[in-house]
């Protein structure tokens, strides 16, 4: 009788690694808290971005001064 796994494995968004998606995996779905914080640097210096205008205004006024 074979016994099936049924943990869900995700690959790291950052290197690939395949991680088992378990409680556990405190680092989900990174595979390390390494690739977690460069996955986090690259959102904030906007090399991740969501695709879209921004939903808020602009905080300047037309002469460059702000509101």
């Amino acid at each position: 009788m074979s016994t099936v796994s049924s943990v869900k494995a995700v690959s790291c968004p950052n290197c690939g690694t395949q991680v088992e998606w378990i409680e556990k995996n405190e680092y989900r779905p990174f595979c390390s808290d390494r690739c977690k914080l460069i996955d986090f640097g690259q959102w904030a210096t906007e090399q991740h971005s969501i695709a879209g205008a921004p939903s808020f205004p602009d905080f300047e006024d037309d002469d460059g001064g702000i509101q």
